[in-house]
């Protein structure tokens, strides 16, 4: 069944008044969302150049108790102190405005700091009863499974407490809630200390604020950064800088009050993490192609930073993993070395492994995908042991997830379902657009907001251009629809009818508007392969398949005398027309016509294609290796992806170079491509009595391996170019084929592994729904919207 039967005619019953008001009313909504795109287009571009974040009034708190380094008895930095007074909330509490009910106990923790900056000074009283008040009142939620309680909230909570007490504070806490709370301090400080392991020591280190005076101070310091500060915390740092008066924690907070003015972020920098996320999150929603100059600038910087060996890239899992998979993936020469400090054990004996840190891990994961060398055992053994941990149900990483699991579980089910060489763009897109949370809040010590991060114009970007792109592309379909008509393509008996498949597996790649002659060409051809590979399999006489092929030599011949049957005659007809077209249209492209080299490429098809025709009548059983010099163009790839080289931007110089290297390129995808297939579709196919890879390395093998076996050995193969494809498409250097023109050739993979994830799924139906969405059905903003209200995403962010 095609998709394509299923998309609603247009029906001409409004008169020619009602006509024009019509598209009166079509161009004005165009022209208000090409403004709002443009709008949106303009308030993106500017966030490449400025990180916002959200202040944080816990660390603010700490920064502002910290004493003049002239004056013990006044505070170093009096504005953030002054800040404190003036932004106190309606409730008595301090902390984001508007915050969820969820991060009750951040705001406790958050309050109790301001608290006791506010008392050790001596000021504020009223602010002081009024938080008091708060903190009373709102104490119960300590015990509340349903929290999302800051990082180290059991150990700092019950630590400031404590001081305020000793600052003369009178909490109205009931003797049983305070045992309460000293107790599971206790049952955590015992079970680390237990471990006594690298990770307990250094998240001891991170809420260091708790130990006041200590003489663990020292051993503190072995965490500080070049830039002064301990683990980028304003509170950690004002902390020890307190206790030790250290100049290069002094220098950090300097700057970041002078950065920030009257109130500090709970973490900075984060730079380098929030333009990453930035182009990771723009690429995911589809719309980074408009911020390619913005996204060239910031990729040179960071790698600038990488292989200046900068901390904020290599001391953090998170931001290494994404760094390295974007800078891979677009084109920079980046080494998996240092993946070696995240390995299993280290990783689980890191402050990311005691965190439990589910996002590092997605990360991790996500960057072991990017193997383009065959040396690269380090991400091997990363992609196992990260993957068996995102695939845990009761997974022991989820102390700081688990109560937002149903948020970390389906991004990483999405990573698990479809791994990076199956995942099709507009697919990724759509899934991206759904999942996305335009006011999503970060938690670490305290919650932090940053457009930056995540806002509603990126969303709103990527909806409107989903839904213009979507209508380009439902208007083509309806063209290639009567195309096939037209062709008689249709009247062929023995044909699958794949028009919907064919076009989807282009839009879904190539869904940009000015590819739209790219788009046509893709779904042309494949349709044509499909109906040329029914033909000789199972709809021809070796007079009609001779026939074919002789038609396709002589090119300019007699139609009507020349075909020895009429379904030769309506394929030839299809095949010229179509060639014919492209050849014309490449003109524009390429400044040349690519006739002759388009119909070479359908030859050299048609030729394997009666190769194998004559195996199966003759019983023929080639060698394996036979099978697969044969197999690899019979596969019919060829003529889908190669004339659409000249149809996506570059100029191809036909040089000797270029051509061996476009030749590779394609051997390469199309020899995944086909064992891919033969794994997928042996048993129908040996059924019917037909050649496969499979079944050849079987009868070859006289019984010495099994059927699990050959599949194992395969599927080694399969990795294996499909890595060495990657890295031929990534490769930069002495390379002559344009990126772009490299990229069809990885879109293709993505197309097969996407439709032989389960099985044969270029002859089931279970890609129906995936394709309509993809083709035929508009993003609606208010829906996505609405959904972010409903479900808001609190992540835990890493330290």
């Amino acid at each position: 069944m095609s998709l394509s039967t299923h998309i609603t005619p247009l029906v001409c019953s409004c008169s020619t008044s009602d006509t024009f008001m019509t598209a009166s009313k079509v161009k004005k909504e165009n022209h208000r969302t090409a403004l709002c795109l443009e709008e949106s287009k303009e308030r993106i571009t500017k966030m490449f150049n400025k990180v916002e974040l959200s202040v944080s009034s816990y660390d603010t708190a700490w920064v502002a108790m910290v004493p003049s380094t002239t004056n013990p008895d006044a505070p170093l930095f009096p504005q953030c102190l002054n800040w404190l007074l003036d932004n106190q909330l309606f409730d008595g509490s301090w902390g984001l405005p508007n915050h969820d009910p969820s991060f009750m106990n951040e705001s406790l923790l958050s309050t109790l700091a301001c608290v006791l900056a506010l008392k050790k000074w001596g000021i504020g009283e009223d602010q002081i009863n009024k938080a008091l008040q708060f903190i009373n009142s709102n104490i119960a939620s300590i015990n509340d499974e349903k929290q999302q309680p800051p990082i180290g909230f059991d150990l700092l909570f019950p630590s400031l407490i404590e001081y305020g007490q000793n600052l003369g504070i009178n909490f109205s806490i009931s003797a049983t809630s305070l045992k309460a709370i000293i107790h599971k301090r206790d049952i955590e400080l015992s079970r680390g200390n237990q471990s006594n392991s690298e990770g307990w020591r250094a998240y001891l280190a991170y809420v260091s604020e708790r130990l006041q005076k200590s003489q663990d101070w020292e051993a503190i310091l072995k965490y500080q950064r070049m830039n002064g500060s301990l683990f980028n915390s304003p509170a950690t740092t004002a902390a020890a800088f307190h206790q030790l008066k250290n100049t290069n924690c002094l220098n950090y907070l300097k700057s970041v009050v002078e950065k920030f003015g009257n109130a500090v972020p709970t973490i900075y920098p984060l730079d380098i993490y929030a333009r990453l996320c930035m182009i990771d999150n723009l690429e995911r929603l589809g719309v980074s192609h408009h911020f390619k100059e913005e996204i060239r600038s910031v990729l040179d910087e960071t790698y600038r930073y990488w292989q200046e060996g900068v901390e904020d890239i290599f001391l953090d899992p998170t931001t290494c993993a994404m760094a390295f998979r974007i800078l891979r993936l677009s084109g920079y020469d980046v080494s998996s070395d240092p993946f070696y400090q995240y390995s299993e054990d280290k990783f689980s004996d890191s402050l990311k492994g005691y965190l439990k840190d589910a996002g590092a891990i997605l990360e991790l994961y996500k960057a072991s995908q990017v193997i383009i060398h065959p040396d690269e055992s380090i991400l091997v053994r990363q992609n196992a042991w990260t993957r068996h941990l995102l695939k845990q149900q009761s997974s022991h990483y989820q102390l700081y997830a688990d109560k937002l699991r149903r948020f970390v579980d389906r991004e990483a089910n999405d990573a698990l379902s479809f791994p990076y060489y199956a995942n099709l763009e507009r697919i990724l897109n759509l899934r991206s657009m759904k999942h996305y949370n335009v006011e999503e809040t970060r938690i670490l010590k305290s919650s932090y907001r940053s457009e930056n991060l995540a806002n509603q114009d990126f969303l709103k970007l990527a909806a409107e251009d989903f839904n213009i792109c979507q209508s380009i592309q439902k208007e083509e379909l309806k063209q290639l629809t009567r195309w096939v008509t037209e062709s008689k393509l249709d009247k062929l008996e023995f044909a699958r009818q794949k028009l919907a498949y064919c076009y989807f597996s282009a839009a879904a790649n190539l869904f940009a508007p000015e590819l739209s002659d790219a788009r046509i060409s893709w779904a042309k051809n494949g349709v044509l392969t499909t109906v040329v590979d029914d033909f000789y399999d199972v709809g021809s006489t070796e007079e009609e398949q001779v026939n074919l092929i002789q038609l396709m030599e002589e090119w300019d011949v007699d139609i009507e005398t020349a075909c020895c049957s009429e379904n030769v005659k309506i394929i030839f007809c299809s095949l010229r027309s179509t060639i014919k077209e492209i050849g014309e249209r490449s003109v524009k492209w390429q400044g040349r016509n690519v006739e002759g080299s388009v119909i070479k490429i359908w030859l050299s098809l048609i030729r394997s294609m009666l190769t194998e025709a004559k195996w199966l009548k003759t019983k023929t059983v080639p060698t394996l290796d036979e099978y697969m010099q044969n197999a690899w163009v019979s596969f019919a790839l060829g003529p889908i992806v190669l004339p659409a080289l000249f149809l996506v931007g570059p100029k191809l110089s036909g040089k000797a170079a270029e051509v061996e290297e476009l030749h590779c390129l394609f051997n390469t995808m199309s020899t995944c491509g086909r064992l891919l297939n033969d794994i997928n579709t042996f048993e129908r196919e040996s059924a019917e009595g037909k050649l496969n890879a499979l079944g050849l390395r079987l009868i070859h093998g006289n019984g010495a391996i099994t059927i699990d076996d050959a599949t194992k050995e395969m599927k080694v193969i399969i990795e294996d170019k499909r890595r060495e494809l990657l890295r031929l498409v990534l490769k930069e250097k002495g390379s002559t084929v344009p990126r772009d023109c490299k990229e069809l050739f990885w879109k293709m993979i993505k197309v097969l592994h996407l439709f032989y994830l389960k099985d044969d799924g270029f002859t089931s139906l279970e890609l129906y729904s995936t394709v309509n969405s993809v083709i035929n059905e508009p993003v609606v903003l208010s829906e996505l919207l609405r959904d972010t209200n409903q479900n808001p995403k609190p992540i835990y962010q890493s330290v």
